[in-house]
């Protein structure tokens, strides 16, 4: 099983830099490898973070500007290469199917893997896994935009002294489990509360309803932060966010770890972000985002300390 973890591929925004691809995430979450908004050059960047095309499962675009989406043609060119040997999953906007077709068949390559669509066509669950439930809202920008939510639900976990104390073991273990008492034992005096954890990924949109609630709770979330805050103006009128406007939602949401990424190239130094969402009164773990980082999901809520 992997670790929980994102593998940031790229950050810039708009146009790129020497430091800074386009955008590309790539989540790891148990047996999963969500790939999110493959911009231009991710198959590259996936062989500098050593990533490779079996560790996908999902691909899910947020919505169809270059910077989000000109790299699929080649990711799902290299999977088919690679004889990817189970089937991947394509999320993205249904009202950009004939971009996505394009990308699909940009050029001429032999088609070895099952690559299913799922376009996205309204906010709620759009899969479910072994273990977790991935979502989808609406955000707001020029062209359709979904933000989307990975959540697991809470589990428990089972207290070892308090089995011993009641004679519980073995077998008998998975039957209270599964029946909720035993022998006049409720599962709830043996074991407590496993609180299921949760990513969000927020990339082009200005505020609206749906950031807040994407982001609320979140364990990790990430999320764009094109413009600083004296660039407000410029930001609403692209449909982008701020550093400060990140920081700010992220801190009443009640996120454990922000990561800032897809960086406008007019700013000099990356750690302006930073500032700025803590000015906002951010004050949970803070990471401003480069290329080729990975950043740790972090630890269960109830095992931290």
């Amino acid at each position: 099983m992997s670790p929980r973890e994102l593998v940031v591929l790229g950050t810039a925004s708009q146009v790129p830099t020497r430091q800074r691809n386009h955008n590309g995430y790539l989540l790891r979450w148990d047996r999963e490898g969500i790939l999110f908004d493959p911009g231009e050059g991710t198959q590259r960047q996936m062989t500098h973070a050593g990533v490779t095309s079996h560790d996908l499962t999902r691909i899910c675009v947020t919505h169809f500007h270059g910077d989000h989406s000109l790299g699929v043609a080649g990711v799902v060119q290299r999977i088919n290469l690679d004889r990817v040997p189970h089937p991947i999953t394509a999320h993205y906007p249904a009202s950009g199917q004939r971009y996505f077709d394009r990308l699909r068949h940009a050029t001429a390559y032999y088609e070895s893997v099952e690559l299913r669509e799922q376009p996205v066509d309204a906010d709620g669950p759009i899969a479910t896994g072994a273990g977790f439930t991935l979502s989808a809202r609406r955000l707001s920008h020029p062209v359709e935009a979904f933000g989307y939510r990975l959540d697991e639900p809470d589990g428990r976990r089972m207290l070892q002294e308090r089995l011993a104390e009641h004679g519980i073991a073995g077998p008998d273990i998975g039957r209270l489990q599964r029946e909720g008492a035993l022998r006049g034992v409720a599962l709830d005096e043996v074991s407590e509360v496993r609180p299921g954890q949760s990513f969000a990924f927020v990339m082009d949109t200005r505020m609206c309803p749906a950031v807040p609630e994407l982001a609320a709770g979140c364990d990790l979330l990430a999320i764009e932060s094109t413009f600083l805050d004296e660039d407000a103006g410029i930001a609403e009128e692209y449909g982008h966010l701020t550093a400060g406007q990140a920081g700010r939602v992220a801190a009443e949401a009640g996120v454990r770890h922000l990561v800032l990424t897809h960086f406008s190239q007019r700013y000099p130094d990356p750690e302006d972000f930073g500032r700025q969402a803590r000015a906002a009164g951010f004050t949970g773990e803070l990471t401003v985002a480069h290329d080729l980082m990975r950043v740790q999901v972090p630890r269960r809520r109830a095992e931290d300390g």
